[in-house]
């Protein structure tokens, strides 16, 4: 029975398909078909797939084009090809490249033979190949990536709402570290109303605002002659803001319950020093419930980019720089990372104090942000829970210190007498 591999070069509007039986000595012999991008084509190619009896399918990784494709086999095709009669452990595989690996030599491109190199590739193992979730998981990934994009909308409208106030000569972002925040939104809103008395916006904002009500009537006493459209232009941007913050909160909610299934390791990510609620969705949005896509936390280091890299040439490593891996998750664990050293009595403030003196900041926060990748990998793979134990840590380091240190000096010559602690005496 011959054993077919379908190679598909995606396009915004069609699709170069080609298959072959890749059991034959000799060159491939390449059956060749285009289709549209539409729904209707696409099932269409999928059942032409199913009718040639194609074992594994692969595509190139092209921009965000290949989703609906991919979403389309899965579907239509992936499952007919694991039910059949006399399926392989292969059979309804999908495969998707990474485009870079299967570059052609320049002036040789051309749209059929880019999917046959696809097959033939393939077959030689030279392809990179992508992580691609489940259905599922995919949903997960674009709700926590879009709640993303949301705070990074929310940090823009900050830095043009700041640049809008120093252009109107409201001085207030000198006095409130957070525009945005509780008292920054009160006086901001009082302004966008059409209140023209300084003292009064003062007034909105908390007691426990370091300014006082005399700074803050200076910083704002441009607001009794400020032009109308710099209110409007005020009015909107803090609508803006309340509209994307109740978007993201919704989004929030979304993620919760679309998680309800997994919160045992959720929980049992938050309880990580620098990690939290939100963080441990994002994570598993990623790598997914039991990271069991990667069989090592080496391989999940890897995937990440939170590892050195490798450019080796006569036994010797010219690069260490880390590959790019996954830049959403590396985020995520850079920034836990710089949180966990700040807790105190925590391994990795140890960790931190021991390493950033030969290293640096940005170096050390590398090297938590590797540790706290394996150990997300444990908590997910093997469902351990986290045990605090830097204290302890830090006490063991001392004794062997104190061990080492004894026994360089009596290798010197000096005579030491360790001292006992008297007993605690009994009330």
């Amino acid at each position: 029975m011959p054993y077919r591999i379908a190679g598909i070069d995606v396009h915004k509007r069609m699709l170069t398909v080609v298959v072959s039986d890749v059991e034959v000595r000799g060159e491939y012999e390449f059956e060749r078909r285009q289709y549209g991008s539409t729904p209707s084509h696409l099932r269409s190619l999928a059942a032409w797939l199913v009718e040639k009896e194609v074992e594994e399918v692969v595509m190139e990784s092209t921009a965000q084009y290949w989703k609906p494709v991919w979403a389309t086999l899965e579907q239509y095709w992936k499952p007919l090809q694991q039910a059949r009669e006399g399926a392989r452990p292969m059979s309804g595989m999908l495969h998707l490249a990474q485009a870079q690996s299967n570059r052609g030599p320049r002036g040789r491109k051309n749209d059929f033979a880019d999917p046959e190199r696809l097959v033939k590739r393939l077959v030689a193992g030279e392809l990179v190949l992508s992580f691609v979730p489940s259905a599922e998981q995919r949903l997960w990934r674009s709700v926590m990536r879009t709640k993303y994009q949301l705070r990074c909308n929310q940090v823009q409208l900050q830095n043009r709402l700041e640049a809008l106030l120093e252009e109107a000569h409201l001085k207030l972002s000198s006095l409130v570290s957070d525009l945005l925040g509780l008292s920054g939104r009160r006086m901001l809103t009082a302004i966008a109303e059409g209140e023209t008395d300084p003292g009064v916006v003062a007034a909105r904002a908390d007691y426990r605002l370091r300014a006082t009500p005399e700074e803050l009537r200076d910083a704002l006493a441009a607001c009794g002659e400020l032009h109308p459209v710099y209110r409007r232009l005020l009015k909107t941007a803090m609508e803006e803001w309340q509209r994307t913050e109740a978007e993201i909160t919704r989004l929030g909610q979304e993620m919760a319950t679309l998680l309800a299934a997994h919160q045992e390791q959720i929980k049992r990510l938050a309880e990580v020093p620098g990690l939290g609620v939100d963080s441990g969705q994002q994570i598993i949005a990623e790598v997914g419930a039991s990271a069991a896509t990667f069989p090592s936390a080496k391989a999940l280091a890897s995937w990440v980019g939170e590892c050195p890299g490798e450019e080796e040439s006569a036994g010797v490593n010219h690069n260490r720089r880390s590959p790019k891996g996954n830049r959403l998750l590396r985020r995520i664990l850079n920034q836990s990372a710089n949180a966990a050293v700040k807790v105190k009595g925590s391994v990795f403030a140890i960790l931190y104090r021991r390493y950033v003196v030969r290293f640096g900041h940005n170096k050390t926060i590398a090297v938590i942000a590797h540790r706290l990748c394996r150990l997300v990998w444990k908590i997910l793979h093997e469902g351990v829970r986290y045990e605090e134990r830097g204290p302890a840590v830090q006490q063991k380091s001392i004794q062997r210190r104190t061990a080492r240190m004894i026994r360089q000096l009596r290798d010197l010559g000096y005579r030491i007498e360790l001292a006992k602690h008297p007993a605690p005496v009994q009330a």
